[in-house]
This record gives C-alpha cells, structure tokens and sequence, in this order.
C-alpha cells in the first residue's frame, strides 16, 4: 500500500466522537479521529515498512503519525530520521508514544534521548525521557549504564517539581520504569519517588490521573513483575 492509499482509509474511517476526545488531550490538527484499534489493523496488514513508516510521518497527519510509529522498521531509522521525527512530535501521543518507541528500538535511541532531555521544547524533552523508559524496559540490565541511570533518577529528583508540565509526567513515568525493569536501581527509585512525593500534572479536560511512583513500583512488586523486560513497547 501506498501512503496515500492509508491516508484515505484513515480519512474514510475517522470518527468525531474520537476527535473530541482527543483534543481534550491535546491533539493538534491534522488528524481524522481514528480509534487505534482500527490502526493495529492497518499493522497487521503492513507489517513492517520502513519507507511507508516516512512518508506517512511526513503527511504530519497526527493517526498516520501514530501509525508510523507502530509500522517503523526501528533498527533502520537514521539519527537525521529519528531527530525529524522527535522534532515534529506536536502532541504526547506522538512525543511520548510513537517516537520513543521507535527511538527506544534503534542502536541511537539512548544517546539521542540524552540530547532530547535537554531541550527547551517541551515535546522534545518528553520524547527522551520517555525513550529513556522504553530502553530499560527493553535492554536487560546488563547492557545499561546503571551509574548513569542512577545519576538520572537524581536530576529528576532535584528538577522535576521546576520542570514543564508534560516534562513532569514523563519524569514521573521515567522514575516508576527505571523502579519497574532496572532490578539494581529499584531502591533508588522508591527511595527518589518519595523525595519527590506528589507530582502535579495538568491533564486538561481529563480524566486521566499521575500515577504514584510509590504505588506503582510496589504493585509491580507484588506481581512479582520487577525486573521483566518486554519484548516490544508499541502498544
């Protein structure tokens, strides 16, 4: 199939009801208002497609977007690829799901979420700490830098409360994932969690919620889940 074929599709199967609620989360046009499930569809038809992956991207069509994310072939993205991608994420479906999953799958994903962090954008900066939570929820422990980890639950315990509003929640997140999959740091984590206590977020005209770090690394606990790597984090 051709972008343009999928662009169609899309168009022939957003949905309002869908629309409006994601612009309650955020959502920046263009987009159609397509449920992901019906996207997940459209994964299992292609598969995966590293060309398609670009030129749906390059629509700026907010569900091709997403989309792109779910067919990219990871391991062949360049850094001029992932760097376009992360710098045209406008909303956190994209910059907090799309891009880091392929990002977190590519032999650059860990050194560009380095640089990402550091930038004033907001969506920039959520795209690599969210690359960074991806990448120890996939590479096993013995394959990460766990004193630079350490060094990083640290700076999010000393800027997180300073830092823009998405940046927190990805903050948040990174410190429940690093407590979650990096067995070694999972006491820092806690212990960085409740130093830093309650994280607001807006969430606009949501119902979504922060989650505890507390809670979340001590359910995983419980579950007997610490320290489970995942196969895949495109969901």
């Amino acid at each position: 199939m051709s972008a343009q074929e999928i662009i169609e599709e899309l168009r022939a199967n957003g949905n309002q009801s869908i629309k409006k609620v994601l612009v309650k989360h955020g959502a920046k046009e263009p987009f159609f208002g397509v449920k992901i499930d019906y996207l997940k569809k459209i994964q299992k038809r292609v598969k995966m497609d590293y060309s398609l992956s670009l030129d749906l991207y390059a629509t700026g069509i907010s569900d091709a977007k997403y989309l792109a994310g779910l067919i990219a072939d990871d391991a062949k993205m360049t850094r001029e690829d992932l760097n376009l991608w992360a710098s045209h994420a406008n909303w956190s479906l994209i910059s907090e799901n799309a891009v880091p999953w392929v990002a977190a799958g590519n032999p650059l994903g860990e050194e560009l979420a380095l640089e990402w962090i550091e930038s004033e954008i907001e969506t920039t900066a959520c795209a690599g700490w969210c690359t960074l939570s991806s990448v120890v929820a996939l590479k096993p422990d013995s394959e990460l830098d766990i004193a630079m980890y350490s060094a990083l639950l640290k700076r999010v315990e000393t800027e997180i409360h300073q830092a823009p509003n998405r940046v927190r929640y990805c903050m948040n997140g990174f410190i429940i994932s690093v407590g979650c999959y990096v067995v070694p740091l999972t006491e820092i984590a806690l212990e960085t969690a409740k130093a830093v206590g309650k994280v607001s977020v807006s969430m606009g005209e949501t119902a979504c919620r922060v989650s505890g770090a507390v809670e979340s690394i001590h359910n995983n606990r419980e579950k007997g889940l610490l320290g489970k790597k995942r196969k895949s984090v495109k969901c």
